[in-house]
């Protein structure tokens, strides 16, 4: 996971969850051509995002669908 201080043309798709809420507290989700994942706050759109490896998403996915995440 890097962490980007502006978010670079490659990320063009960004989207959020279906189930969000319109209060604008939430998280927006880009994939590159190249694979890359974009994360970013829809608060701040210009503001710094977290870019993962096709890998490294697919671990974070896999945590969340198994409960690695889930509070006790």
């Amino acid at each position: 996971m890097t962490i980007s201080q502006n978010t670079p043309d490659k990320f063009t798709n960004w989207r959020k969850s279906r189930q969000s809420g319109g209060d604008s507290n939430c998280v927006e989700v880009a994939v590159a051509d190249d694979g890359t994942v974009g994360v970013r706050d829809s608060k701040h759109r210009l503001g710094p995002h977290l870019e993962f490896t096709p890998g490294e998403w697919r671990a974070f996915l896999g945590g969340v669908k198994d409960g690695e995440f889930d509070q006790p």
